[in-house]
């Protein structure tokens, strides 16, 4: 594919989203966040039932071109492909970049890689709420152990769960233009 041509598709992505909305049955409503532009895209997954695969996803969010394409773009082929768990957690940010096309998005790899990162969060989140329903925890025990690792994770980058949102909206910069 030619530059002009993955232009066209990440502009379009953003005109026209494809699984872009709540759902309502999700299993995991998984925020994601950007501090150093103020991206934010939130993915529902619904995982197949019995099986390390996702059955459905969708996103919501607002950011720039790339940020918001990309996460269309993910849910898309997630959405047809139908991935595994394993596959999921095995496609690296330079792949994203590389679909994406990385002469055009490869100065921007946080905004082009918000969305992989967060349904990464996403799938081990399912995976860890299955193991510890099978250990017995409770619903209310297992978001005290998340309210407790959210408290625990810092950094700088890409901000993923519980306060997701509201950290990358506090870096005081709003949602970049299009640049595209």
């Amino acid at each position: 594919m030619d530059r002009q041509t993955r232009i066209d598709l990440l502009v379009d992505h953003f005109k026209h989203p494809r699984h872009r909305g709540a759902m309502g049955d999700a299993d995991v409503r998984m925020p994601g966040g950007n501090p150093g532009c103020g991206d934010v895209v939130a993915m529902y997954v619904k995982a197949a039932p019995g099986e390390d695969r996702v059955e459905r996803v969708s996103f919501e969010g607002q950011g720039c071109t790339i940020s918001q394409a990309a996460a269309s773009i993910l849910a898309e082929r997630v959405n047809r492909k139908h991935l595994g768990f394993t596959e999921i957690m095995d496609m690296s940010y330079e792949d994203m970049i590389r679909i994406l096309g990385e002469d055009i998005v490869g100065s921007r790899p946080r905004c082009a890689t918000l969305a992989l990162g967060t349904l990464k969060a996403a799938v081990k989140r399912i995976e860890m709420d299955r193991r510890l329903r099978a250990a017995g925890r409770s619903d209310e025990e297992i978001r005290v152990l998340r309210e407790a690792l959210a408290a625990q994770a810092g950094g700088s980058g890409l901000v993923f769960g519980e306060g997701a949102e509201a950290a990358a909206r506090a870096s005081g910069k709003g949602p970049p233009e299009p640049d595209v």
